[in-house]
């Protein structure tokens, strides 16, 4: 595999033409709205009552130049791996003896997941922590997520991992950590794997994850279901629920992302709520909206990078291209992992050592969802900082 197509690093900003925001006005103020669904509820999608009110807020009052601005404050840089553009952010800290954290989101999500989290984790010193736990901070987009779509075929957890080791070396980092959640939880070992990580050589120094890491697929006999505790069985039962009410958007997307694409990236609306149906069911607490657990702005600046780069497609492929290699079973590497689920996860530890060397696992009760560093920004930076503290 060719990593070294370009080596050139660039600096990128956002600069969105006008034309682009101008026919998001258009289309959003077209806006044709379903009739609703008896009863209209979230159990058969978004409810258009609430819809209509997102999309009447993101029509009239949200700002997507002040968004933009906001992102630009942050380094930016565009570089070519494997043939596949990569964007990504590069935050280096005031503190010489940072360490490098390489920081992997998922799906439906985008680099804007990890702004909150920026200024603590390269600053601490300014934001009430220990300089002693500064970190630099890596935070790229996926292959055809955001501005570093469209890709092509085959970009699965262990071809990003080869590109991600190759992105670190290029920035002249020989020692670092990696983070993430969702699709960067399967990324983020894999950087490991790909350069030979085993906790005494390598550079990876620890791997930090949050979200669903240890679900458990198999099927549970009656000494094994007896041997878990009440918070193991209440996390099994709900991973069958999402197994039975939940796995739609994994089957359209798996196979056939050319239509959920064609769909998507014709209307601004049905990308809305095609994100807006996963941020319901994975945010914390339940019953809360997901812009008054998100923010209006973090929400919607989610949707436009989706929307504004026309990769409602490509994201989907990545999971159609990557076949079955998501979920191949693969021994630990040895290095050290840390894991913190919290309230809306599922993740259990028993099932996860099978597959990563858990040094710190960390259940957060009554807390948090899927989107860690976005719902639980302060929760999420203290784990990190916390876990390696331990490997620095």
């Amino acid at each position: 595999m060719d990593t070294t197509t370009s080596s050139t690093i660039r600096p990128f900003r956002l600069e969105i033409p006008q034309a682009d925001l101008d026919d998001l006005a258009d289309r959003l103020a077209r806006t044709r709205f379903p009739a609703p669904l008896p009863g209209d509820g979230w159990d058969t999608g978004v409810p258009v009552s609430y819809l209509r009110e997102v999309v009447e807020h993101w029509r009239a009052s949200y700002d997507w130049r002040a968004q933009e601005a906001s992102i630009n404050t942050y380094p930016q840089f565009l570089t070519e791996i494997d043939g596949q553009r990569v964007h990504f952010l590069h935050v280096r800290s005031p503190e010489p003896d940072a360490l490098p954290l390489l920081l992997t989101h998922g799906w439906p999500g985008s680099f804007a997941e990890f702004l909150d989290v920026i200024g603590p984790l390269t600053d601490p010193r300014a934001h009430g922590g220990d300089p002693a736990q500064a970190f630099h901070v890596v935070i790229p987009s996926l292959p055809g997520f955001g501005f570093s779509g469209p890709t092509e075929a085959g970009w699965n957890s262990a071809r990003i991992a080869v590109a991600w080791a190759e992105l670190m070396r290029r920035l002249g980092y020989e020692r670092y950590g990696v983070q993430g959640g969702d699709v960067g939880a399967g990324v983020s070992p894999e950087v490991a794997r790909a350069t030979g990580s085993d906790g005494t050589t390598g550079p990876v120094v620890g791997v930090h994850l949050n979200g669903n890491i240890g679900m458990a697929f198999h099927e549970i006999g009656e000494d094994e279901l007896a041997s878990l505790t009440e918070l193991e069985r209440d996390r099994l039962s709900r991973i069958g629920r999402f197994m039975t009410e939940e796995l739609g958007y994994v089957s359209i997307q798996g196979t056939r992302p050319g239509l959920i694409g064609a769909a998507l990236t014709d209307s601004p609306v049905g990308q809305l709520a095609w994100i807006l149906d996963k941020l319901k069911a994975w945010t914390f607490p339940a019953d809360e909206l997901p812009h008054e657990v998100l923010g209006w702005d973090r929400m919607l600046t989610d949707v436009m990078i989706y929307w504004l780069t026309g990769t409602a497609g490509s994201s989907a492929y990545m999971a159609y291209a990557s076949e079955s290699a998501w979920d191949a079973p693969k021994p630990p590497t040895g290095v050290p992992t840390a894991v913190i689920v919290f309230a809306h996860d599922v993740g259990i530890r028993r099932y996860a050592e099978a597959q990563h060397r858990i040094t710190r696992w960390t259940d957060v009760e009554g807390r948090g969802g899927h989107f860690a560093a976005m719902e639980e920004p302060e929760a999420f930076v203290a784990d990190v900082r916390e876990f390696f503290a331990t490997v620095r």
